[in-house]
């Protein structure tokens, strides 16, 4: 397909968002892009510390109690995507792809699988050799044997929400008070420990972008922090 025929994917990196705000932009495109009067997106940005439940969650894979919870400002939110329990935190790149898969991507399996293809190539860009596991629980992204990507998606009628979750440089012993994805005894890393080096989310961000328009056909359009809701 040539660039020319292929969809408008609009990005953007828009830093530290509450998850509250997130799903409102991402329900808010979710219907323009129903409607026709959006092209389809992708939200790249990162969250204040929050633990999401997803539809298969039990809230007693979150270990910790409630006043380790209040004393570190940490979130608990249910939300409609699958999967169980998981973290997100400042330094960790979370993206929230809003496509259609319509007319010949509906397939869930394949859409996960080309979700974690897209972070295999950007560890790829910056010398991590990654791996994607399909099998529940243990799907996601992992790099010797340690997790370093998580995934849980929504589908309605063929429109994606929610998305995947990169540990950048986050604080990772936040893992520990849950049961994440509920993998009992898995070790997180992250692209920082794992490279040694500082890697700023938004030089991240532009990878993702790129890297899911190549594996989605898509024509990446950078907007700016303002063109959100929209």
């Amino acid at each position: 397909m040539s660039v020319t025929n292929q969809r408008a994917l609009e990005w953007s990196y828009l830093g530290r968002l509450d998850f509250s705000r997130a799903m409102a932009l991402q329900e808010h495109r979710r219907e323009r892009l129903r409607s026709g009067e959006a092209n389809e997106a992708l939200i790249l940005l990162e969250h204040p510390h929050v633990y999401t439940l997803g539809r298969n969650a039990s809230r007693s894979d979150i270990l910790a109690n409630p006043d380790w919870l209040r004393a570190r400002g940490v979130e608990v939110v249910e939300c409609d995507r699958g999967g169980q329990v998981t973290y997100h935190g400042p330094g960790q790149l979370v993206g929230y792809p809003i496509l259609d898969l319509s007319p010949d991507r509906r397939d869930l399996r394949r859409y996960v699988r080309d979700l974690q293809e897209v972070l295999v190539r950007v560890l790829a860009e910056i010398g991590l050799s990654a791996e994607s596991r399909s099998q529940s629980p243990e799907i996601g992204v992992w790099v010797k044997g340690r997790k370093i990507a998580s995934l849980g998606v929504h589908v309605s009628r063929w429109i994606t929400t929610h998305g995947f979750a990169l540990n950048v440089s986050p604080d990772l012993s936040y893992f520990t008070s849950i049961v994440p994805c509920g993998l009992q005894g898995v070790e997180m890393t992250s692209v920082n420990q794992l490279t040694g080096a500082e890697w700023p989310l938004g030089e991240l961000a532009d990878l993702c972008a790129r890297c899911l328009a190549e594996v989605f056909q898509r024509r990446p359009v950078a907007v700016g922090p303002d063109g959100w809701p929209g």
